[in-house]
């Protein structure tokens, strides 16, 4: 019991339970809560508390049901009060918890261990996984934690019940359960509607712009599903057969394009990922599709060799407008910068000139945003360089005008971003990362900053 394993297990508990003694310093218990609709939220509460009260499976599958069908019909004010219900009444005992506390430091048993472990894990938790054995009942609550989530910046104390579910989620949406399909122009309609209803990057503009999608034999689509929400995609990825590394989002969805044979296709280009559940959020599915669809795609077409995306900048706008308003905030002290205020012109991009005058700069400051400024936690601004640079790609290019929509203009300055997976560097890629924070970028990159910042020492570069 004196292992490092254990010891740093029991930190754990410890900085756990003294969260949660000093969360209910602070909360009062509650043997009633006022809310709006009394017969139904009282119905409701009694519910949740019978249904931990050791019932048979059977009546326990019945009371799971009627709570979660009482849940679906609450107005948004009993709701709340639903949630404050849970995170007051369903958390831990503290008189238990200190008193496995004591008990595990004074005898420092297994036994005593492991009622510690019990006395810690919030009666919620068990309340949820109960709640989920009635009919459709995963669904609903992965509903009511994007409820809960929604609610959780007017009511922090909602957090920790947002979390329990979340704790949950990870075991019942283990990679193990997941199965990956491939969205075609023959699947059902209902699930073609939710891909349309639910794609994220890059609007899909109806049947027939999905059916240019999915259709095309240099074109696939591919979905995770889980048996519990079998018509309900998880996360969906979109891919592109290509002969070369693409620049640009318009030449790659262009109507007017002609469509590649599979065999001659050296390119595979993931230029879409959507996740489809709000209330999964927090759970990782990005990296196992990913990793999945190379797999299937190196299987099915032997002359891809190259597998890249064609990724948006999501943060890099927001960045650029904090550069133009203090500099020297936004991590570059000492510059000047005027010239981005042309961003705020309309149609900007389609004045060529002004084009040409600012693309050495916000590619050279897009080089310093990937490579150098970095989040509290050490890791780059960007979400979606810090998936793909945590799933272990390398920072290939940077496209200049590669998103010419109003979102990519707005949030990334019209630029786009390849993200190189090459096998043979992956997990190097990963641990690196992981560990030391390092971002893997090409040679050419790694140069223009290089230059860029060796202009800006020298006074030739205006920002």
């Amino acid at each position: 019991m004196s292992t490092s394993f254990f010891q740093d297990m029991l930190g754990e508990i410890a900085e756990r339970g003294r969260s949660l003694l000093e969360r209910s310093a602070v909360v009062p218990a509650i043997s009633r809560v006022g809310w709006r609709n009394a017969a139904r939220s009282q119905t409701i509460a009694e519910l949740s508390h019978a249904l931990l009260s050791g019932r048979g499976e059977a009546s326990g599958v019945a009371i799971a049901k009627q709570v979660l069908d009482l849940y679906a019909h609450l107005s948004p004010e009993d709701r709340t009060e639903y949630f404050r219900l849970l995170a007051q009444q369903f958390g831990p005992n503290p008189e238990r918890l200190r008193a496995a506390w004591a008990e595990y430091e004074q005898t420092q048993s297994t036994a005593s261990l492991q009622a510690l472990l019990r006395a810690v894990e919030p009666p919620r938790q068990e309340l949820f996984r109960r709640l989920n054995l009635a009919p459709n009942g995963t669904r609903a609550l992965v509903a009511m934690r994007q409820d809960l989530l929604a609610e959780t910046g007017s009511h922090p104390e909602f957090a920790s019940v947002a979390d329990d579910l979340e704790h949950l989620f990870h075991s019942w949406f283990n990679r193990g359960f997941l199965m990956m399909q491939r969205i075609a122009w023959s699947t059902p309609a209902d699930i073609l509607e939710r891909i349309i209803r639910y794609e994220a990057v890059h609007t899909i503009q109806g049947w027939d712009d999905l059916r240019r999608r999915v259709q095309p034999p240099d074109r696939r689509c591919y979905a995770f599903f889980h048996p519990s929400l079998i018509d309900e995609p998880l996360i969906f990825v979109e891919v592109a057969l290509t002969r070369e590394i693409p620049h640009s989002i318009q030449d790659l969805l262009k109507e007017d394009r002609e469509p590649l044979a599979p065999e001659r296709a050296t390119t595979a280009v993931f230029y879409s990922i959507s996740n489809c559940q709000p209330g999964l959020r927090g759970i990782s599915f990005g990296n196992f599709l990913i990793k999945q669809v190379v797999e299937d795609l190196c299987r099915d077409i032997p002359s891809l060799k190259t597998f890249v995306t064609l990724s948006p900048v999501p943060g890099f706008g927001k960045w650029l407008g904090r550069v133009a308003e203090n500099p020297e905030a936004a991590g570059l002290p000492g510059l000047d910068a005027g010239p981005l205020a042309a961003l705020a012109e309309p149609d900007w991009h389609q004045d060529a000139e002004r084009a040409a005058e600012l693309r050495p700069i916000i590619l050279g400051l897009a080089s310093a945003y990937f490579l150098r400024i970095k989040t509290g936690k050490g890791q780059p601004l960007d979400p979606v360089a810090r998936f793909h640079l945590g799933n272990g790609a390398r920072l290939e290019r940077v496209n200049w005008l590669g998103d010419t929509s109003p979102k990519g203009l707005r949030e990334g300055a019209g630029l786009m971003v390849n993200y190189l997976y090459d096998l043979g560097t992956i997990e190097a890629h990963h641990e690196a990362f992981a560990n030391q924070g390092t971002v893997a970028a090409s040679a050419p990159i790694q140069r223009q900053l290089r230059d860029f910042e060796a202009g800006i020492l020298e006074g030739r570069v205006a920002v």
